[in-house]
């Protein structure tokens, strides 16, 4: 599958121009061809949806609602699920949290992504305890589950970690859950652009990812799942289109999806989203081939590299290509500069939005700071579609020759604008060019 930015090259410290490796899937990703020329073939139909007898409008409202079917057929939605278009999996989380009912209890993890674990901190948010296989998550759930005496109204747990890439057992979770009466929701943000997701063969109530970790980065994204329970929910956004009737002194919310798409909606992000999900359905045997052998040249190169930490939980379990690693010698921000800087490969670094997984895993929960008296981060390269075998290995290079050899260029840190920097750096100063 072709991506739009395929063989861009970016200035490197020492002069010459390389081209860009992106290993940073897992933050974004770029937009499939595919998607882009769909994009460019409805613009000219681009109209406001719904309540428009203009031509265009009814052709941009098909657009519309064609994309909400593609997204249902990408998750094999069951009969009575419903897709409701959001801005992002953030977006979703913090959705469902506000159509359950006030103070419901919700059992989530300390692994979590914090747009899975804040959103809920407005119930009555409980907190399993790490684990150390999936297996262990399974019984943790069950053990918790059943001292909730059938009180807990929602299980919320990631599909995929966005720090070490494991896959979670959704399938054994949406039994365990539904054995004692809860539901469960799984934020696919990191699952669902590497691997099938099926709300009718899982038994998961309620999915949610992102098109921009989709191959369609245009700002919408999608919560599916059970009509029944989104039904009586308070809209997380109010507005236009919310509602059936409005009186001075009460109000008729709509019925779902409608009930939670307020405003005017982004039609061509969801038209997008919708070319991503057929795209990356019909040919989710190619994809995953490509992944896992992928993931695998990742995992087992960073292995070998002396001093490098790859921060797992659970140390036999599938994992997609995300692998979150620290080098000892060197702080996270302080060597994603140095492969950016010299080996143009990007990368991302820090605590990923992950605070709490990421100090379980690298010690810092118990008080480990860096030298600067900073929180501990990592590294963490994370492929997609679009990485070649060359691409892992032109990292697992770069790492051997810091390792062996240091650094080429001379870095330091500044606190403002908080973070490392080549000195001197002779790159071009990145500029936003627009056409005359």
């Amino acid at each position: 599958m072709d991506l739009v930015t395929r063989n861009i090259s970016v200035p490197c410290v020492d002069g010459v121009a390389r081209r860009y490796v992106d290993l940073d899937y897992a933050a974004s990703t770029p937009a499939l061809q595919a998607v882009a020329d769909t994009v460019e073939e409805f613009l000219p139909w681009y109209a406001s949806v719904h309540r428009g007898h203009g031509y265009r409008s009814l052709v941009a409202m098909d657009w519309f609602e064609e994309a909400r079917q593609s997204v249902a057929r990408f998750v094999d939605a069951r009969d009575d699920d419903v897709v409701v278009f959001v801005a992002n999996t953030t977006d979703a989380t913090n959705l469902l949290s506000a159509a359950l009912t006030p103070g419901s209890r919700i059992l989530g993890s300390p692994a979590e992504h914090h747009a899975n674990l804040l959103p809920w901190r407005v119930h009555r948010l409980e907190l399993l305890p790490f684990t150390d296989s999936p297996a262990g998550l399974v019984e943790a759930c069950r053990e918790a589950l059943t001292a909730g005496r059938g009180e807990i109204r929602l299980v919320a747990l990631s599909g995929a970690s966005n720090v070490t890439g494991e896959i979670a057992p959704i399938v054994e979770l949406a039994a365990v859950a539904h054995e004692h009466g809860a539901e469960l929701f799984v934020d696919a943000a990191q699952l669902a652009p590497h691997r099938p997701v099926s709300l009718a063969g899982s038994g998961v109530d309620y999915v949610a990812f992102s098109g921009h970790k989709l191959y369609a980065p245009y700002g919408s994204g999608a919560l599916v799942g059970r009509r029944e329970g989104l039904r009586d929910g308070e809209p997380f956004r109010k507005g236009g289109g919310a509602a059936t009737r409005v009186g001075l002194d009460g109000v008729q919310w709509a019925e779902p999806p409608a009930r939670y798409e307020a405003g005017s909606p982004n039609v061509v992000g969801a038209v997008a989203l919708g070319a991503a999900c057929r795209a990356l359905g019909a040919a989710w045997p190619e994809i995953v081939t490509h992944e896992r052998a992928i993931a695998q040249r990742l995992h087992e190169g960073l292995d070998r590299i002396e001093g490098l930490r790859r921060l797992r939980q659970w140390p036999v379990s599938e994992a997609l290509g995300v692998a979150s690693f620290t080098l000892r010698g060197y702080e996270d921000d302080q060597l994603a500069t140095i492969l950016a800087a010299e080996w143009a490969i990007g990368v991302r670094q820090g605590r990923f939005c992950a605070h709490p997984l990421v100090e379980h895993l690298t010690g810092a929960s118990s008080g480990r700071r860096t030298a600067r008296d900073r929180p501990v981060g990592a590294v963490r390269a994370s492929t997609g579609l679009g990485t070649r075998p060359d691409d892992v290995d032109a990292l697992v290079d770069a790492l051997r020759s810091v390792v062996a050899e240091g650094p080429r260029w001379r870095y330091s840190f500044a606190e403002s604008p908080d973070r490392w920097s080549p000195v001197p750096d002779p790159r071009p100063t990145p500029s936003i060019r627009h056409a005359a």
